[in-house]
């Protein structure tokens, strides 16, 4: 077995939260910088070259892309011949959050209690969604949601005779619905199958994919390039207005499921895609 001391899973994740929040990753820029070279809006054209603008300017400052610096949301891959001392992994984890959002100046969004809505002042508790790996390696991934884009998430409970077209149809008619509000260009996450909460978790995940690559069955493949194709045919472009780009891509990820369920959701994310990972 490995041991692994809990302060120090602490001050790697603090080192997320901050890099996750002031350097946006490589695969968005190129994929932003992509898109500025196709859109035909100068409307769009001119917002797609303030983002590139804004992300540049965080990077260089070491300040938040956005103020709305997230829920922390983390997926771990926990080796099953690892055991961490002093804490519990999630107790690690939640003192990283603490100590990196407090160190890096980043805006603390957590309320704890939805209706009571006091705030906890350090952005505690994040989300902690933990599998179990083969070896005696801990993978650790950040992925700060804002607000805007997480109010426009949605499951559907379909059933199996909506098929494909029907969750290609749910899912541009979210993304129509959702207009301005995730702050495009997008990228959407897209789940399908297991059950309710399994799909809800499977369109989340997608959204660690970097942009631009595709799922490896080429079913699903095809999939998202249609998606891609038809939600940017909406025409609602760059924060809502107007122009050819309104995502940046579409993620998809598939679960088994019953034989008289269809679940699909979709989780968007907006222009400012952050996740961050580290390996100890």
């Amino acid at each position: 077995m490995r041991e692994i001391a809990a302060p120090i899973i602490s001050e790697q994740v603090a080192r997320l939260c901050i890099d996750a929040n002031y350097y946006l990753g490589a695969d968005v820029l190129s994929a932003l910088e992509e898109a500025l070279a196709k859109e035909e809006s100068p409307t769009g054209r001119a917002i797609l070259e303030q983002i590139i603008e804004n992300a540049g300017i965080a990077r260089e400052g070491e300040f938040p892309m956005c103020q709305d610096t997230g829920f922390a949301v983390f997926f771990v891959e926990l080796g099953q011949e690892v055991v961490v001392t002093g804490q519990t992994l999630e107790e690690a984890i939640t003192e990283g959050v603490r100590k990196g959002y407090g160190e890096g100046y980043l805006r603390k969004s957590i309320v704890s209690d939805p209706l009571q809505r006091v705030n906890t002042k350090d952005n505690t508790p994040p989300v902690i969604w933990i599998e179990t790996k083969p070896g005696r390696e801990l993978k650790i991934t950040i992925a700060p949601k804002g607000g805007g884009s997480e109010n426009m998430s949605e499951v559907a409970m379909l059933t199996p005779s909506d098929g494909a077209e029907g969750i290609k149809n749910f899912v541009v008619d979210k993304v129509r619905r959702a207009g301005s509000n995730p702050c495009p260009p997008i990228v959407v996450g897209v789940g399908i199958g297991g059950t309710f909460e399994k799909v809800a978790w499977l369109a989340k995940k997608s959204l660690l994919r970097p942009v631009g690559d595709r799922n490896p069955d080429p079913f699903y493949a095809a999939m998202e390039l249609e998606l891609l194709e038809r939600v940017n045919k909406l025409g609602i472009g760059p924060q809502g207005l107007g122009g050819r780009t309104t995502a940046l891509d579409v993620h998809v990820e598939v679960f088994p499921c019953h034989i008289a369920s269809l679940p699909a959701a979709v989780n968007i994310q907006c222009h400012a895609a952050r996740h961050k990972s580290v390996v100890i």
